[in-house]
Order: C-alpha cells, then sequence, then structure tokens
C-alpha cells in the first residue's frame, strides 16, 4: 500500500534515473582519471628506459675505443706503435667495409618498397576472375 513514509522512501523513475547518469559520469570520469595517470606513469617510465639505453650506447662507444686501445697496446708491445695503430686501423675499415657491402645489398634486395608479389598474385586473381565470369 501507498502511504506517505512509503512514498518516500522510494523514489520516482526520475531520480532513479539521473542518479544512476551521475554515478555512470562519476564512473566514467574516474575512468579517465586512472587511465591519464596510468599512461602518464608509462611514458614516464618509458622516458627513463630511453635515457638509460642512450647512456648506454655512449658508454659501449667508449668501451668500444678502449677495447680499441688496448689491442693497439698489445700489438705495440711487438711492434712500434704507429705500426699497432696502423694495424688496428686496417682491422676497422675493413670491418666497416663489409658492413658496409652488405647494407647496400641489403638496400637493394629492398628497394624499391613496393610489394611486387602480391601485386602479380592480384593480377592473377583478377584474371581468373574476369576468365570465370566469362564462362557464365
Amino acid at each position: 500500500m501507498h502511504t506517505p513514509e512509503t512514498e518516500h522512501e522510494t523514489p520516482g523513475l526520475g531520480a532513479t534515473v539521473k542518479s544512476v547518469s551521475e554515478r555512470a559520469s562519476t564512473l566514467v570520469r574516474l575512468e579517465l582519471e586512472l587511465a591519464a595517470l596510468e599512461l602518464k606513469r608509462k611514458v614516464a617510465s618509458l622516458a627513463v628506459g630511453i635515457g638509460l639505453l642512450v647512456t648506454t650506447a655512449v658508454l659501449m662507444l667508449f668501451v668500444l675505443g678502449f677495447g680499441l686501445a688496448t689491442i693497439a697496446a698489445g700489438i705495440a708491445t711487438a711492434l712500434p706503435w704507429w705500426a699497432s695503430l696502423l694495424i688496428v686501423t686496417g682491422g676497422l675499415l675493413l670491418v666497416a667495409a663489409v658492413l658496409g657491402l652488405l647494407g647496400v645489398k641489403a638496400v637493394k634486395k629492398g628497394t624499391p618498397p613496393v610489394p611486387e608479389q602480391a601485386f602479380e598474385e592480384a593480377k592473377r586473381t583478377s584474371a581468373a576472375l574476369k576468365g570465370s565470369n566469362g564462362r557464365h
């Protein structure tokens, strides 16, 4: 039965819809805030990671230089300094030339960047479809 007390306890349809709408809006706002915080945390982590990797690359460049100097110093125990440095320089030149040739070969293999096999297959498929349509 409807009494004045029960009518105050149960909200009407409009109030319920408004309450659900407000809660949904709050939920969406909170989810957006959570997504923004998560994105900010991931970007900060990414920035730290990139910084560490760049530092590592710079240090590895120094390691390479010191390693080559060590090789030259080792050779210098048997030969004059100029000869040991010339040997290390020649070795570096040889490695650079091989890597350069491999790089040029890879670039030539990849250019032009056109999917030739896919185009050829598309032409064959188109020709096959035209041929089958002409038979009907």
